[in-house]
């Protein structure tokens, strides 16, 4: 990564025109006044014109424009803000994310846990610039989508863009690009605009309707990495069809459909979205990238998974650019975690499309089989476990969850403590540890969960010819640090691929073992079941001094 790297390394990989380093730094030329990104197409600039910055905000704070040719706003993010779970890790999420123009630096501050004197301190030694220049910089970014994709008059694009002037929109605009917003519009008029990714999404003039490129660092196994969302795919919330993903979002200000496509080519994916406000698209692109998982660097996980020597190295050859998709939206993915203990994936679909069809919000113009946003912990914190589709302990547990996330009791905001947010968890009853790890990975978006108890991983293992006890599988998972959720995702598809090892065949009496599937038998695992043998059930088991499997449940439920 960038952060790791010296000015003498960096220029080598400018030299190198090396796309796997762009938006993990930034180079400055001093004798253009321009930054540019390291894979820029130009004349490599002489080693003493250059200066290199760790984010484009501070290249801008430096008094550089973006370059025209290269665009560097127009890059990846940098992985290390997934990987890193300190202060400034979690600060750079949750700006990302839109969180100072919701909230202030005040906001931001209070949710990372500082004050925002500190806040700013650790920002700029890391950055070279602060939480608000941060900002600043990704509102530039999404003013230049707006100018150059919709049909918005600029005044409603600077809006939507967060900026609270026309006068700061056009100042930040023309300083940062080099020119005015009249001027962007009018050089991308007639341009490289894609007429529409999809033809379902709807006229592509309407207001609350861009389409943008989100770039990316190839290789990227979309086939594979469709089929797992189609695989999870929650009636009226989302759908995979024609080579397209679609699926409702929560926003922080209305709703919105995202169409998601491929790219003409390996760096980019397209997308559409249709939102209720412009002011959410910032939001709305980073949480599809999240979704996604965009930002990471394929062959830095390569590098480290498939090592000489590591069993995984045959699965990680097999699928290059294999991601690790996060959820996007924190709250939704927590609650589906636990609807989908100790049943199948279909059966979860199922379980959460009659949630969705009970206490989602109907859309105000659905879009083909999108009808409902997911429904948000609010919904579910007050009804009975009678009203819920799934047995009594689950559901207890599931109104649990809900009512923390309500409270702020439970925090999944992107910049939150992932270790606090996983100790608060396993606090509840019902969420042990298969649960609240799957939630750490999927709804946080952490890269390095490793998931020791799930019974399609431990299977994989063995048919590697590797012990698949959980013990065993956490010793030999500490290799694959801090990648060890794609670890879990390539064991997850390596049991797609392969039949299942003799011993495990015919066992009827054990959970679907394909992606997903813990192992029901351990209590740890069990809503309703405490790990001392407590729960509706625990007496008999503690009688008869053994462990007592969990019934199989209808799978209709």
């Amino acid at each position: 990564m960038g952060g790791v790297m010296d000015d003498d390394q960096r220029y080598l990989a400018v030299r190198s025109k090396d796309a796997r380093f762009d938006g993990m730094f930034y180079l400055g030329v001093t004798s253009t006044g321009i930054y540019c990104r390291p894979s820029c197409p130009a004349v490599t600039p002489k080693r003493e014109n250059t200066r290199f910055f760790p984010s484009a905000a501070a290249a801008q704070r430096t008094g550089f424009r973006a370059c025209k040719r290269c665009r560097p706003d127009a890059s990846p993010g940098s992985p290390e803000w997934n990987v890193r779970a300190d202060a400034v890790g979690r600060a750079m999420r949750l700006i990302a994310d839109g969180a100072v123009d919701r909230d202030g630096v005040a906001g931001l501050a209070a949710q990372v846990g500082y004050s925002e004197r500190q806040l700013n301190r650790m920002l700029v030694a890391e950055l070279g610039a602060g939480p608000l220049a941060l900002a600043r910089a990704q509102r530039a970014r999404t003013a230049r989508v707006l100018i150059e994709t919709t049909g918005l008059s600029l005044s409603d694009a600077a809006f939507a863009a967060g900026f609270s002037s026309i006068r700061q929109f056009n100042d930040t605009v023309r300083e940062v690009f080099d020119r005015s917003p009249s001027q962007l519009r009018r050089l991308s008029a007639g341009g490289a605009q894609r007429p529409g990714a999809d033809s379902s999404a709807g006229d592509s003039t309407h207001a609350g309707t861009v389409t943008l490129r989100l770039p990316l660092r190839p290789p990227i196994d979309l086939d594979h990495l469709f089929g797992f969302l189609a695989a999870r795919a929650i009636p009226g919330v989302e759908e995979v069809s024609g080579g397209v993903y679609r699926r409702v979002l929560t926003l922080p200000h209305g709703s919105g459909v995202v169409h998601i496509s491929r790219g003409d080519s390996d760096d980019h994916v397209w997308c559409r979205l249709c939102l209720d406000l412009l002011k959410d698209l910032g939001t709305a692109v980073q949480r599809c990238r999240r979704l996604l998982d965009l930002d990471t660097d394929p062959r830095a996980v390569a590098e480290v998974l498939g090592a000489d020597g590591s069993p995984l190295a045959g699965l990680v050859a097999a699928r290059p650019g294999l991601r690790a998709p996060a959820g996007a939206d924190s709250t939704e993915m927590a609650v589906r975690a636990v609807v989908g203990q100790q049943i199948s994936v279909s059966a979860a679909r199922t379980v959460a499309g009659r949630l969705v069809e009970r206490f989602g919000t109907p859309l105000a113009t659905p879009q083909q089989g999108l009808t409902h946003t997911f429904p948000g912990p609010e919904a579910l914190a007050g009804v009975s476990p009678q009203d819920l589709p799934m047995p009594a302990g689950r559901a207890e547990a599931l109104i649990a969850l809900s009512q923390a996330l309500d409270s702020g009791d439970i925090d999944l905001c992107p910049g939150t403590d992932r270790d606090e947010a996983a100790a608060r968890l396993r606090g509840l009853s019902g969420i042990g540890p298969w649960t609240s790890d799957y939630i750490r990975m999927r709804a946080l978006g952490d890269p390095d969960v490793f998931l020791t108890t799930d019974l399609g991983v431990r299977r994989s293992l063995e048919r590697l010819g590797r012990p698949g006890d959980p013990r065993a599988a956490e010793r030999e998972a500490q290799a694959w640090r801090p990648w060890r959720s794609y670890a879990t995702h390539h064991l997850w598809a390596s049991a797609l691929t392969s039949p299942a090892p003799p011993a495990a065949r015919g066992a009827a009496d054990e959970p679907n073992h394909d992606e997903d599937g813990h192992d029901d038998r351990r209590r740890e695992n069990d809503p309703g079941r405490t790990a001392d043998g407590g729960g509706p059930t625990g007496t008999r088991a503690r009688r008869s001094g053994g462990v007592r499997r969990a019934r199989r449940r209808n799978p209709a439920v």
